[in-house]
């Protein structure tokens, strides 16, 4: 059974700074593409910013110079870099892998959420 779980939320004073991480265990053969989503209250669930395999990020245009996305796939495990906060950016903040946990095919998988809070 595959689990992510992130760490890392919090609250913080607009302009300041977070990090979070996530980590794939369980069955893993191999952890393809992961990624950050939000959900903001009454907002549908958007990407915040993607990393391929190989460490090749995007992100969306609302977070681009201000976060920073990363991974160890060693550990099995992605980060986000937040810097420079604005109140906007309030969500909960969903870590999201694709994972072949069999050598078969790759599946998408969700962790828990974790509560970003930024105070104007």
């Amino acid at each position: 059974q595959v689990q992510l779980v992130e760490s890392g939320g919090g609250l913080v004073q607009a302009g300041g700074s977070l990090a979070l991480s996530c980590a794939a265990s369980g069955n893993i053969f191999r952890v393809n593409d992961m990624a950050w989503y939000r959900q903001a209250p009454g907002k549908q669930r958007e990407l915040v910013a993607g990393i391929t395999r190989g460490g090749i990020p995007n992100y969306a245009d609302s977070v681009k110079g201000r976060f920073t996305i990363s991974r160890d796939n060693a550990k099995n495990t992605v980060y986000l870099r937040m810097n420079g906060l604005k109140y906007e950016d309030t969500a909960v903040y969903y870590c999201n892998a694709g994972i072949d946990p069999y050598g078969r095919h790759s599946a998408d998988y969700w962790g828990q959420g974790t509560q970003v809070t930024v105070s104007s």
